[in-house]
């Protein structure tokens, strides 16, 4: 093994590959055939046991001084590591090594799990955005996405070929460690609800905090905790002094941060996400996987997981009137409907999106791009 190149894992933030990846890391870490290693932004702790390289990667950073600074660091460090394969990870992770790895003649693997703020908000940003990936991803036999949304986009626009796609189920989920019984009803009548994420404005929380004004006066049993990093380094993330307003107003509570999401979706009769765009989020997959029913976004990535009917509820996007009234048709359906729900989300976590699904497409696309490992 210690003749063998590294794979190299790249992404925005060590907390990504650690929560997001750690499946795919520890799975193959247990099979011993490749050595991994990760990269990731200065400041950022190491990835577990990994060794890790620390790199100036500004996740939502677009000064051009600074943008190139990384791309220089990166390939810089690819000749220096001579990795047997890099893997990417979020948008930045995906465009820089991608360029890196193509300068430096490494095999690369990106994984389109969001597209960035450029392709939220449009404009400049966008086409820039854009002609890095048009650039990074040209000619690699694989891309892997994680819904048919992105895929499409990216056809559209250029920047792959369908002969490149692969879709994948996310990241997956391991629905061993995420599992629990549906909820059961409270004898007060009280309903939950929960959001798992950063609180940015692009995932929707200004517009939940909205919802919740609205239906509170009418419906004092619901409750919302919000879990999730406060003042996460994007320019749309919500403010303190917006949070603190939100929780005197009595429309819901922040647990913060936390490593372990299991308690909270434990607690709650559904999970909520209103999100502008996603690529799978890993919050509702392991809801689904903990029996939840599901409420978000009509939106890529959220539509996928969430069967509007079936296993939770469909809303228009950036509409506070429309999330609100999914919510009160949530309320209104009964613990029966609601029950219902819940074990059709863990049959559809269990059938299409267990993490030993994405693991067996990395191995195969691994060995494939390498020749090695077979």
């Amino acid at each position: 093994m210690t003749d063998t190149p590294p794979i190299l894992l790249v992404a925005n933030s060590s907390w990504n590959l650690s929560h997001q990846r750690g499946g795919l890391i520890r799975a193959f870490q247990a099979e011993g055939r490749w050595p991994l290693e990760a990269v990731v932004p200065l400041g950022d702790p190491p990835v577990g046991s990994l060794p890790t390289y620390q790199v100036p990667l500004v996740a939502d950073g677009t000064a051009p001084r600074a943008e190139l600074k990384s791309l220089v660091a990166l390939i810089a460090l690819f000749r220096q590591v001579r990795p047997g394969i890099v893997l990417g990870f979020t948008p930045k992770g995906n465009i820089y090594a991608g360029l890196a790895a193509r300068a430096t003649r490494r095999p690369f693997l990106p994984n389109v799990s969001g597209l960035g703020t450029g392709f939220i908000r449009g404009g400049l940003l966008l086409k820039i955005q854009a002609a890095l990936y048009r650039e990074a991803f040209r000619g690699l036999p694989t891309v892997f996405f994680q819904n048919r949304d992105d895929a499409a986009l990216f056809e559209k626009m250029g920047l792959v070929t369908r002969r490149q796609v692969a879709l994948i189920p996310g990241s997956g989920v391991d629905c061993r460690a995420f599992t629990a019984p549906p909820p059961k009803p409270r004898s007060d009548g009280r309903l939950k609800l929960v959001f798992v994420g950063r609180l940015l404005g692009d995932k929707g929380v200004r517009e939940l905090a909205g919802a919740m004004r609205r239906l509170k006066p009418g419906y004092p049993g619901l409750s919302l905790t919000l879990v999730g990093e406060l003042g996460a380094a994007n320019r749309t993330a919500v403010s303190r002094q917006e949070l603190d307003g939100w929780v005197g107003e009595g429309l819901l509570t922040h647990a913060g941060r936390t490593d372990d999401v299991r308690p909270f979706i434990a607690a709650a009769d559904a999970v909520i996400l209103p999100s502008y765009r996603e690529g799978m989020p890993r919050a509702l997959l392991e809801a689904a996987a903990m029996s939840r029913p599901l409420l978000a976004s009509d939106v890529p990535g959220c539509r996928e997981i969430v069967r509007d009917g079936d296993n939770g509820l469909l809303f228009e996007v950036r509409s506070e009137e429309a999330l609100a009234s999914a919510i009160e048709r949530f309320i209104t359906a009964g613990p029966e409907q609601r029950r219902s729900w819940a074990l059709r989300s863990r049959e559809i976590a269990e059938r299409e999106y267990d993490e030993r699904l994405v693991i067996d497409a990395y191995r195969s696309a691994v060995i494939a791009l390498t020749g090695k490992g077979r």
